[in-house]
């Protein structure tokens, strides 16, 4: 299984639905919650190559990018390769 972060706020639509998402295909989801510091949130921009919206996610080390960007990878059935669910 792969390894799974996940930059976001508590109330954040997209970031629920992202959390469901992984949560249905079985995924464990390391949850940084940027609105608990400040300071996460900068790095959460640097490490994303200054992108500022939440969710952004992370499948071991590399950058996916956002829910959208997910749903999208999952539309085109690359996302449980990614996800070691195969």
């Amino acid at each position: 299984m792969a390894r799974v972060r996940m930059y976001c706020t508590r109330f954040c639509p997209y970031c629920i639905m992202a959390i469901r998402l992984l949560t249905q295909k079985g995924q464990e989801i390391e949850k940084i919650f940027v609105d608990d510091d400040p300071s996460l949130r900068d790095h959460m921009v640097e490490e994303s190559h200054g992108r500022t919206t939440v969710p952004q996610i992370f499948i071991d080390d590399k950058h996916i990018g956002g829910y959208t960007d997910m749903v999208q990878l999952d539309y085109n059935d690359t996302l449980d390769s990614l996800l070691g669910n195969l």
